[in-house]
């Protein structure tokens, strides 16, 4: 009987230490499988950063190099003949009336705001070279608004419409450049969305680029 008794207690024992083992195989396993997950994780994150970080120093590598060839043809062309017929042209009282009066609309037209203006004349300057435009008045200041006429189903009732403006009459204009030349003594605005008395007379279509 004793015999038997001790035989159980050591199967029984075996077992206890066989399930022991199995347990703290099982746990060990969970944790190794844990910690390998984490590492690929904290792998996969180390390795887009560094991906992103390699692509964002291409970009700032490629806009440096873009502004130095910009300045370069910039400085090359400024020591070109009519590079240096403008900078003159710029620096003199007429250049310095022209750029005085484009800045004072360059918010409006950087942001494609409204602007108000008055016809002062349905001719351009004599020898000017725009296509269609009309003279008028903004705050005061004069510029040359010019009408970019595209072949479309509509430009021939624009064109009708624009043909038909008057002296004095008040328009309400968005454009997205203003120019200048030394041959012309007023800045360039493109008519890129004009109304009358709350009708639009004219629309530019955007190009593809969304310009």
């Amino acid at each position: 009987m004793m015999v038997h008794c001790k035989i159980f207690l050591l199967h029984n024992l075996q077992e206890r230490l066989q399930q022991n083992s199995n347990l703290k195989y099982n746990k060990m396993k969970k944790i190794i499988t844990s910690l390998v997950l984490s590492l690929v994780v904290i792998s996969a994150l180390l390795f887009t950063g560094c991906e992103v970080k390699n692509d964002n120093a291409k970009k700032s590598d490629k806009k440096p190099l873009a502004a130095t060839n910009a300045k370069s043809e910039l400085e090359k062309w400024e020591a070109s003949p009519d590079g240096k017929m403008y900078l003159q042209w710029k620096a003199s009282p007429a250049g310095q009336k022209v750029m005085a009066s484009t800045n004072k609309i360059s918010k409006s037209i950087r942001n494609f705001n409204q602007m108000k203006a008055v016809i002062t004349s349905l001719t351009l300057p004599p020898e000017s070279n725009l296509g269609y435009g009309i003279m008028i008045a903004i705050d005061g200041d004069d510029y040359i608004l010019t009408f970019p006429f595209e072949n479309t189903e509509n430009a021939s009732k624009e064109y009708a419409q624009v043909k038909n403006l008057k002296v004095n009459q008040i328009l309400t204009i968005k454009s997205n450049s203003a120019s200048h030349a030394p041959k012309y003594a007023y800045p360039i605005i493109s008519g890129d969305y004009v109304e009358l008395d709350g009708k639009v007379i004219f629309k530019r279509k955007p190009n593809k680029n969304g310009c």
